[in-house]
């Protein structure tokens, strides 16, 4: 976990985990992953979740993303998914607020890298720059995503060539400016 993307979603996730210990006094607790089978599960009551943030060692991959587009992907967004298994953490980043997708656990690295193979396949068809998304917003048309030729981190409206605001010019930059939200279960 060398890669300065892998520290800096480390950092971000200890500042997430440490909001939720002094804001609803527990680890962080999700719904959405009741009965999944994961390194980062504390408890599992049948309700909700408990689960902290673990280290992927070796780095995991996206490498059938990779073989399927024929393209070589952005280092910091292996890094991003590839560093840890996790839950999704609610941010906000500004005045915008976000769900930053993570993996949490092996049948997720799957699913993540059809979904992504799905968004470029999209991409490649509209003729634009490819990107990978990392985060979800409010607005089920637009995600946050990296730029895979810059490395920029974009607001991005979906299926649209041209929509895309550029938030922080690298990832490192993007997560250190991103602010942990607490969403009880």
């Amino acid at each position: 976990m060398n890669h300065p993307v892998s520290k800096a979603l480390a950092l971000f996730s200890a500042q997430f985990v440490k909001a939720w210990e002094e804001q609803a006094h527990t680890l962080p607790t999700s719904i959405d992953v009741v009965g999944l089978s994961s390194p980062c599960v504390q408890t599992d009551d049948g309700e909700k979740v408990m689960w902290l943030p673990v280290s992927r060692e070796p780095m995991g991959n996206l490498s059938a993303v990779e073989k399927g587009m024929e393209l070589v992907l952005h280092e910091d967004i292996v890094a991003f998914y590839g560093s840890q298994f996790s839950g999704y953490m609610a941010a906000k980043w500004q005045e915008t607020e976000l769900m930053l997708l993570q993996m949490f656990c092996e049948e997720d690295a799957n699913v993540l890298q059809e979904n992504i193979l799905g968004h470029l396949v999209t991409q490649r068809r509209l003729k634009v720059t490819p990107t990978v998304f990392i985060g979800a917003v409010d607005d089920e048309s637009k995600v946050i995503s990296i730029c895979n030729l810059t490395g920029q981190v974009l607001l991005e409206t979906l299926g649209r060539k041209g929509h895309r605001e550029v938030l922080a010019n690298d990832m490192i930059a993007f997560l250190q400016q991103l602010e942990p939200v607490v969403e009880e279960a």
